[in-house]
Formats: C-alpha cells, sequence, structure tokens
C-alpha cells in the first residue's frame, strides 16, 4: 500500500479552505490547511508536501511572494489558484508548476493535482540540492 499523497493548501478564504480540503480528505490524500502564507512556508519544511496549492490574492504576503520564499530552499510541484483568469500565465512563469481558476469544481481540482504529480514523477519530496529537470 502506498502512502498518502500530502497536499499543503495555503488560502487567506477559510470557506475556500473547508471545500478544497474536503474534497482531497475524501479523495484519500492527507490534508493540511493554512490562511497564513507565513505559516505555508513554514509548514512546506516541517511536513514536506507532495504538492502545495496556493492563492495568489492573499494578504499580507500574496501567493507570489510564497512561492518566490519556497522556491529558494523547495521544488515541490505548486499549483496556484485565483478567480482572476488572467494571473495563470503570469503565476506559471513565476514558477507555479500550475493553475486552476476559481470556481473550481472538486474533480477538476483533483485532475490538475493528479496532472502535476504525474508531470513532476510523483510529488515534491527530495532530497537536498535535487531539482527538476525539464
Amino acid at each position: 500500500m502506498t502512502a498518502k499523497k500530502r497536499v499543503l493548501i495555503a488560502d487567506d478564504e477559510p470557506a475556500v479552505l473547508r471545500f478544497v480540503d474536503i474534497a482531497l480528505n475524501r479523495a484519500g490524500y492527507d490534508v493540511t490547511t493554512t490562511t497564513s502564507g507565513g505559516e505555508a512556508l513554514e509548514l512546506a519544511r516541517t511536513i514536506e508536501p507532495d504538492i502545495v496549492l496556493l492563492d495568489v490574492l492573499m494578504v499580507p504576503m500574496s501567493g507570489f511572494d510564497v512561492l518566490d520564499r519556497l522556491r529558494a530552499y523547495s521544488q515541490v510541484p505548486v499549483i496556484m489558484f485565483t478567480a482572476r483568469n488572467f494571473i495563470a500565465d503570469q503565476a506559471l512563469k513565476f514558477g507555479a508548476n500550475g493553475f486552476i481558476a476559481k470556481p473550481f469544481r472538486p474533480e477538476q481540482l483533483l485532475a490538475k493535482i493528479d496532472e502535476v504529480l504525474r508531470s513532476n514523477k510523483g510529488g515534491g519530496r527530495r532530497e537536498e540540492g535535487q531539482t527538476n529537470q525539464k
């Protein structure tokens, strides 16, 4: 039996966190949530998630700020999301591995997570100094 994939979700909207948490738990993921970008960075170090779901428009630290700091020490796959579709290209150029527009259905999110995990060879837990090769 394989271990559950660990997902870290950062969004400053508690209703979104609850919706995503329920959907991913039902799909068999081990989910950790936070409403804080700073806490997301701490959790990424401690729980070593397989993938991070990151809202773009958080305050005071935006999702782009979190991604920038996260990339300083980790190549964990990151899917960014926001209600503003025009940000998708910017998120990908900034280093995200995927993007999904709000609102989304659970099956859309699950498909995007599966796609990103498959394209990143199964997740983000890596040995020190290891990077993704494209």
